[in-house]
């Protein structure tokens, strides 16, 4: 465990902002965080920072910083079909999709390429090309600020829904998370019928793809149409995909015949922010520091000189102008601090 008075987070955020922190305390150990509870560190106000890729900053902060790094990649439980594997909160994510991979694990290779750290994932209920998380999703074990002690939670007590979990709901700012334990496949479990997968193993002629395969395709997919956070400053997906009223889904989609819409059970369907972004004519707009990429609508950028301050009003005024066009409240993915 180290500490640094005045830091800055600008190597922990993948948006690029010069964000100062009373103090930065980095978290290596389980113990690390008994014996600041045992200092009544948690008795004040604290934040949680790891990956810092779902996060945007937009003023210093008058609080210590928590900079989890919590490793460890470690095979608990093994049978002819599942392996389960835990791994600690600070491991990057893609680097243990990798680690999978080359294991021949199955599960989680439609998400590579994901930005952050393990421990922030079953927060946000991670997703991409037809996988999510809790698809794959075992238990954790997280430590409770207020008693000082460790609990394991079951896949009913993370309440997973969509971008969402118990961690981002109740018990938010209750618990930190210090390992994510993941039940992965042994036997082959392809899934190659979301978004653009098929298309690109068809162009490269694979018809039977491999976890390495498939793992490939989705890295492409992502840097054709997402920028590189050490390139330009993002957080990925902003927005989420707003769940409405099925009513509201049918009228729009009379009205725009190109609105793909999902149906989520007979009185709600998703349909698409990028989509709707786009039609609202804010894919690609530039604002002095920041914008709307110009290949991806749903991903807010910061082209450098900026602050978060003009991301969340670009963001909003963005939410504002869906809201009056369609009828639509775009909710934010990204957290805001």
């Amino acid at each position: 465990m180290f500490s640094k008075s005045n830091a800055s987070l600008l190597p922990y955020n993948t948006f690029g902002f010069d964000v100062r922190v009373t103090n930065l305390i980095q978290i290596d150990s389980i113990q690390e965080l008994q014996k600041l509870y045992s200092e009544g560190f948690f008795q004040k106000s604290f934040k949680v920072i790891s990956g810092g890729s779902n996060l945007l900053l937009t003023q210093d902060l008058n609080v210590p910083v928590l900079l989890l790094r919590i490793p460890g990649i470690t095979k608990i439980d093994e049978t002819d079909q599942f392996v389960c594997v835990e791994f600690g909160a600070g491991e990057n994510w893609h680097e243990c999709v990798v680690h999978c991979v080359e294991n021949h694990w199955h599960g989680i290779e439609n998400m590579s390429l994901i930005p952050g750290c393990i421990g922030a994932a079953p927060i946000q209920n991670i997703g991409a090309y037809g996988t999510e998380l809790k698809d794959v999703f075992e238990s954790l074990t997280a430590f409770n600020v207020n008693t000082g002690n460790f609990e394991i939670f079951n896949i009913e007590q993370c309440q997973f829904g969509y971008r969402d979990s118990f961690f981002k709901q109740h018990g938010q700012g209750k618990y930190i998370i210090t390992s994510v334990t993941l039940k992965l496949s042994k036997l082959a479990n392809i899934n190659t019928q979301y978004g653009d997968i098929q298309s690109v193993l068809s162009q490269k002629n694979i018809s039977n793809p491999s976890l390495k395969d498939v793992s490939a395709a989705v890295i492409e997919i992502r840097k054709s149409k997402l920028p590189d956070p050490q390139l330009l400053g993002n957080s990925g997906s902003f927005f989420k995909n707003p769940i409405i009223d099925k009513q509201l889904g049918d009228e729009l989609s009379k009205k725009y015949v190109d609105l793909k819409i999902f149906p989520i059970n007979d009185n709600q369907v998703k349909i698409p922010a990028a989509w709707l972004i786009e039609k609202a004519g804010w894919k690609g707009h530039k604002r002095k520091n920041v914008g709307v990429h110009e290949k991806q609508a749903l991903v807010l950028v910061h082209f450098g000189g900026g602050s978060g301050t003009e991301v969340y009003e670009l963001a909003k005024d963005v939410q504002s102008d869906v809201a009056n066009k369609f009828g639509v409240q775009l909710e934010f993915e990204v957290n805001i601090w």
